[in-house]
This record gives structure tokens, C-alpha cells and sequence, in this order.
């Protein structure tokens, strides 16, 4: 079965919903499983020094575990199954990783709302899209 990695961005509302929108016209047309993924940022030494590792990571994933409820509040209503994975790490990475790791045959980004950092770093699908190089594999879908 052909497997779908939807990335979360709790700051970018109309991106999860593009996103989900787009996954479920795909789940309409073919069976697929769907996995949403939170990438949540490593913490800086120095704040990383107040919390033992533990209590780090549970408060991380914990984080993590909210900033999905959005899209899976969505997913729901839409009646479609999926999974959910919090992971700690650099984003564009972490995706790449993520969707390697659970067999993903595509990664759904959705419409992007601009941004200043966008126009300076590239978006995170642009910056997924050229760790990717020439590979296209997974495939991205989305701005």
C-alpha cells in the first residue's frame, strides 16, 4: 500500500488544511496510509540544561502531540485513518528521514502562506525538495 507524509506546521493553519484537503481527494481515489508528522526543534544547550533528558523529551513530544490535534481533528471529520509520529530534529531533514524510513511514496506540504523567511531560506517544502536533489523520491506534493 502506497504511504502518504503529511509535515505539520502548527503556524501554518492553511497549509495543514491544503494539505489534508489534498490527501483526502487522494484517499478517495486509491488506498493509501497516511501518517502526519511533527517535527519539533532540538532546544539549545543552554535551555536544554534546566530539564534532565527525560523530561525534555516527554515535554517535546508532548508539545509535539498538540501542535497535530489540528490536522487530526480534520482527518477525522473526513473519515480517513492515519497515523501520527512527533519526532525532535531540523525539519527538512527529519521529513526526509521520516518519509524514508516509514516507506512514503509521497509527501503532502499543501499551499504554503508567504512568508519573509520563506523569501529568504526558501520554504520548507523548497528546502525538502533540494536535500531531495534529483532523486524526486519521495515525491512532493505541494508548494
Amino acid at each position: 500500500m502506497k504511504q502518504i507524509l503529511i509535515p505539520i506546521d502548527p503556524s501554518q493553519p492553511v497549509r495543514t488544511r491544503s494539505a489534508i484537503e489534498q490527501v483526502v481527494q487522494i484517499c478517495r481515489e486509491e488506498p493509501v496510509a497516511v501518517r502526519l508528522l511533527r517535527v519539533q526543534p532540538k532546544v539549545s544547550g543552554h535551555v536544554a540544561m534546566f530539564f534532565d533528558k527525560r523530561e525534555l523529551r516527554e515535554l517535546q513530544l508532548g508539545a509535539g502531540a498538540e501542535d497535530l490535534q489540528f490536522a487530526q481533528s480534520l482527518l477525522d471529520a473526513a473519515g480517513v485513518s492515519y497515523t501520527s509520529t512527533v519526532l525532535v530534529g531540523r525539519s527538512a531533514e527529519t521529513i526526509i528521514a521520516a518519509a524514508r524510513d516509514y516507506g512514503c511514496d509521497r509527501i503532502v506540504f499543501g499551499r504554503e502562506e508567504p512568508s519573509l523567511a520563506g523569501k529568504i531560506f526558501g520554504s520548507l517544502s523548497q528546502q525538502v525538495h533540494q536535500l531531495l536533489g534529483a532523486s524526486g523520491d519521495p515525491q512532493i506534493i505541494g508548494s
